[in-house]
């Protein structure tokens, strides 16, 4: 008998009472987290601002215990592994706590809105640009490009060859296919877009992208020190692996600093490649799932529009960043880039807590055990290709 839920095989593309009919693959479909919110559940203003109340608050939460359980825990058996926590680990758990209190009171679809997973990390990546060296942005980008193609293609086609051997529905082998092998739930909301998936896979998909993400990051880094990974190699290895945005800077600020600035370039430039894959995708279903009469074919204004434009804003804030660095005084300058650097963390701490409240394990009970076995399999595939790209193209690198 097939699977109910996200993970059922091929389905009916009759609408339901509350979804709109189908339209062609190459029509305006929400390509953002914004534009996805607003065409499913049209939130209130007053929503929106409690749901990003509740992420402030839990913010401070996380920045006040970042600083003061190592303090507490001093002269204590805990006190090198409360030394060892970082923020994500606070911000998570805080928010999968107050997932659950929102969840019992009824209230977290409600205040969902305001949980703005994607604009807080976009936000977080522009601001790390400005402490990134134009000169090792430039220098890396051309391993970055040949990792990212070479990768992306890898992933993508295995991720999608094995999930149609498993009978997955072929708007969800998009979404899977694109979180795994590009950059997690901003790729699968771009590929949703384009095949025009259902609310539910969207939410399956980004779920399935937090539970791989998390130990993620930590176990990267640990195995690159274990590995006795170089700092370009391991900060290539942790971009090109992990998922989320915000989860690399994270893995990528365990590893190091110039780990974390080759990690967030290598991520960055994956990034880039969303708006090919959203075009890629658009044309598949046009020309060959949905075959809808009279579909319009993709156009370069599409391709703009889902194109991930906080890449230029992070190649801008490198650019800022240098030049105002040669110009200022080293002192002032140094302080400067320090504020932002600051609150780009508060930014990244936003989108953790946001992960946090936002995770479901209701979607990954219905979508039945197929599509874990998918992603889970795309993942040890990447990490083994990922692996033997960065050491191939980052070994001799210098930051």
């Amino acid at each position: 008998m097939a699977e109910s839920g996200a993970g059922t095989a091929k389905e009916s593309t009759a609408p339901t009472g509350d979804e709109p009919g189908p339209r062609s693959a190459g029509a305006d479909v929400p390509s953002s987290e914004t534009e996805v919110l607003q065409a499913v559940s049209r939130p209130t203003a007053g929503a929106i601002a409690a749901g990003i109340a509740v992420v402030i608050v839990l913010g401070a939460l996380t920045r006040y215990f970042e600083t003061h359980v190592p303090r507490w825990a001093v002269d204590t058996p805990f006190q090198r592994v409360a030394k060892s926590i970082e923020y994500p680990v606070y911000a998570i758990a805080l928010g999968l706590i107050g997932n659950v209190v929102l969840t019992r009171l009824a209230l977290r679809e409600r205040l969902s809105a305001g949980f703005r997973t994607e604009f807080f990390i976009k936000t977080g990546v522009v601001l790390l640009g400005a402490s990134i060296n134009l000169k090792i942005l430039l220098t890396a980008a051309g391993p970055s490009i040949v990792q990212a193609l070479l990768l992306i293609t890898a992933v993508f086609g295995f991720t999608w060859w094995l999930g149609g051997r498993l009978g997955l529905d072929d708007k969800l082998r998009a979404l899977l296919s694109s979180a795994v092998s590009i950059c997690g739930v901003s790729a699968a909301i771009a590929a949703a877009g384009a095949v025009q998936a259902r609310r539910e896979q969207i939410a399956y998909a980004a779920s399935l992208v937090i539970v791989f993400a998390l130990p993620s990051i930590f176990l990267l880094p640990w195995l690159a020190e274990t590995l006795g990974l170089p700092d370009a190699v391991a900060g290539a290895w942790i971009g090109g692996n992990i998922d989320t945005t915000a989860a690399v800077a994270a893995s990528g600020a365990i590893a190091g600093e110039q780990a974390l600035q080759i990690a967030t370039i290598v991520k960055t430039t994956q990034n880039a490649l969303i708006g090919v894959v959203a075009i890629a995708l658009t044309a598949y279903f046009t020309l060959r799932v949905e075959r809808v009469p009279g579909a319009v074919r993709p156009s370069v204004r599409q391709f703009w529009e889902r194109f991930p434009k906080f890449v230029l804003g992070f190649i801008a804030a490198s650019i800022i960043g240098t030049l105002y660095l040669q110009a200022a005084d080293k002192k002032s300058g140094a302080a400067h880039i320090a504020i932002v650097n600051d609150l780009r963390t508060w930014f990244l701490i936003f989108a953790f807590v946001s992960i946090g409240l936002e995770f479901s394990l209701r979607g990954l009970r219905e979508a039945g055990w197929r599509p874990v076995v998918v992603f889970g399999s795309a993942v040890v595939v990447n990490l083994a290709v990922g692996l033997g790209l960065s050491v191939l193209l980052f070994h001799y690198f210098t930051v």
